[in-house]
């Protein structure tokens, strides 16, 4: 863990406004080392902010419909894109962690890292502002937007990943109508996400229906 004069400049370096200790000591801090403010309510809002920079950037920069943005924006936003780009900027040697929490390898846990670099985007939003903080989003994820992320995947798979990066249940697929004769059959398949809601879509096989089920599902909730 370094110091807090070496996390100081090392976040200026990056971009950002460090004017407030306090905010950003807590940024950085995690609930193992017993403070009395941690980086989970900067993370609630970082979590806004970056969902809102990535989408309005997809919106200018991309021609696509609305399921093909959606799809991008939860993969850029995802967890494990959020943890590659702080393990790529050196953020797991600032992150503030009680010693048995360090030594259990939380400073490489996706799921902290990613916190935690949203929580430093939640922390220059109130520094700073909006336009600014949309400005290291854009220099930290240029890589990522400019690649692959999120593309011609399948809607089952682009399904799972928008439900696991906004933290719900898998999808849930089920067979509730199968009519026709063997040669021409026709399936229907509702799938579902628990608190969010349940499409319904059809197809020749199984397979095909919860394909298009979960393409309509994007469409509609992604």
């Amino acid at each position: 863990m370094k110091e807090l004069g070496e996390s100081r400049a090392w976040l200026e370096r990056l971009g950002f406004t460090v004017t407030d200790e306090e905010l950003w000591i807590e940024a950085l801090t995690h609930g193992s080392m017993g403070a009395s403010r941690d980086y989970q309510r900067l993370e609630f809002l970082g979590d806004r902010v970056l969902g809102l920079a990535i989408a309005e950037w997809l919106y200018r920069r991309e021609d696509a419909s609305e399921g093909e943005l959606a799809q991008r924006l939860n993969a850029l936003v995802s967890r494990a894109t959020c943890a590659a780009i702080a393990q790529e900027i050196g953020l797991p040697e600032h992150v503030r962690l009680g010693r048995q929490a360090r030594d259990d390898g939380a400073h490489t846990s996706d799921n902290v890292l990613g916190d935690v670099l949203e929580a430093l985007l939640g922390a220059n939003f109130l520094e700073s502002s909006f336009s600014a903080t949309r400005e290291i989003v854009h220099d930290l994820w240029e890589e990522a937007v400019s690649g692959h992320a999120g593309r011609s995947k399948h809607p089952k798979s682009a399904l799972q990943e928008w439900a696991a990066g906004n933290r719900r249940k898998p999808p849930e697929y089920e067979v509730i109508d199968r009519s026709g004769p063997d040669h021409a059959a026709k399936f229907t398949v509702r799938v579902s996400v628990h608190k969010v809601g349940e499409v319904e879509g059809t197809g020749s096989s199984k397979q095909d229906a919860e394909t298009e089920a979960a393409r309509l599902f994007m469409e509609r909730f992604g």
